[in-house]
């Protein structure tokens, strides 16, 4: 089989594995590198200790896999839509991807699936699964196997499929013939840059974490700091705007992947029982959630601050209890909560 046929074959198989987006890139050395050395240089990773590791495999995904040669990157499309009104207070301040089960493990069991059908196919080929735990410029790879192209806000675009998808790549032994990367999707459009409230695009292409929602609800420990507090109200766990405001996702039809949609074992939590919620309860309620990446401490104080502005005795009642929480994120979230409400 030539290097054309092989990956025709190859990102036919993905497409019937439920990949809606399959591209395939040459691996070597990343064009982006400098870039990302200079994006740790100014701190924009925040507290993301773990993005300053790996760089030299960052650098060239070769060395992830010995005898590399291709990726075939895939994209898995979830649910564009907003939170029906009947699923409670708590899912509209969620990060769509988040409201179902854990993507990593939903797009790892697919690819290693996947990977075990190509190596049948090319008979000597050797893959390696890589999700976005893996020290790989992913989008970078995509965008040179023609999944999408960088937009300004940092996602990856599709001129059918908008943002609204999840990156998974198969690196491969076998060389394949790459496919072209699409050209700019964003023109003189900055809808994202003025959109976000915080300022976490300062620059086109330019994301700096320290300032940007979802890093504050997900990924930071501990205190937020009181700037940001008022717009931690709004997201629970992560944030969506930079996408809901792009003309690219303004007719994108719905997604047919099930395990990306809202689990309804969890539809209807609200954000006082998330305050209040024990170990145990948490444990039950998130295992296999995406959200357990902020840990139940997170939760509950990103919960905190979004009750300020709920005016509900039982909201209240919550917040009063959670002020002496021994959790002194959790407390001091409760705290600046009752001092911002008007009742």
């Amino acid at each position: 089989m030539d290097r054309s046929a092989a990956a025709e074959r190859v990102k036919a198989m993905a497409r019937d594995a439920g990949f809606e987006l399959a591209g395939v890139a040459a691996l070597g050395p990343a064009a982006t590198a400098g870039a990302y050395r200079r994006w740790l240089e100014r701190g924009d990773q925040a507290g993301m200790a773990w993005m300053e590791r790996n760089v030299g495999l960052r650098a060239d995904p070769r060395g992830l896999l010995e005898g590399a040669r291709s990726a075939l990157v895939v994209g898995y499309r979830y649910a564009p839509r907003p939170p029906v009104a009947d699923e409670g207070e708590l899912w509209p301040r969620v990060a769509r991807y988040a409201h179902g089960r854990d993507y990593h493990e939903v797009l790892r069991v697919r690819l290693k699936a996947l990977a075990a059908a190509i190596e049948t196919a090319l008979p000597g080929c050797r893959s390696r699964v890589c999700v976005d735990t893996a020290p790989l410029l992913e989008r970078e790879l995509a965008a040179r196997a023609g999944v999408g192209a960088v937009g300004k806000n940092t996602n990856l675009l599709h001129p059918e499929h908008g943002s609204w998808f999840l990156l998974g790549e198969i690196l491969l032994t076998a060389e394949l013939a790459p496919d072209s990367p699409l050209a700019d999707l964003c023109g003189a459009c900055t809808r994202c840059l003025d959109a976000c409230p915080t300022g976490a695009l300062p620059a086109p292409y330019r994301l700096d974490a320290r300032r940007c929602l979802s890093y504050w609800t997900i990924e930071h420990r501990g205190e937020i700091e009181e700037a940001y507090r008022p717009h931690v109200a709004e997201r629970t766990f992560g944030c969506d705007i930079c996408q809901e405001v792009c003309p690219w996702n303004r007719d994108v039809g719905e997604a047919a992947g099930e395990e990306l949609a809202p689990a309804p074992a969890r539809r209807r939590l609200d954000l006082v029982g998330l305050l209040r919620m024990g170990e145990a309860e948490y444990a039950e309620a998130f295992r296999g959630s995406a959200l357990e990446r902020a840990r139940r401490e997170g939760l509950r104080r990103n919960a905190a601050l979004a009750l300020a502005g709920d005016q509900r005795p039982a909201a209240r009642a919550a917040l009063a209890e959670a002020a002496g929480d021994p959790a002194p994120a959790v407390a001091g979230a409760a705290r600046w909560a009752l001092a911002a409400r008007r009742d």
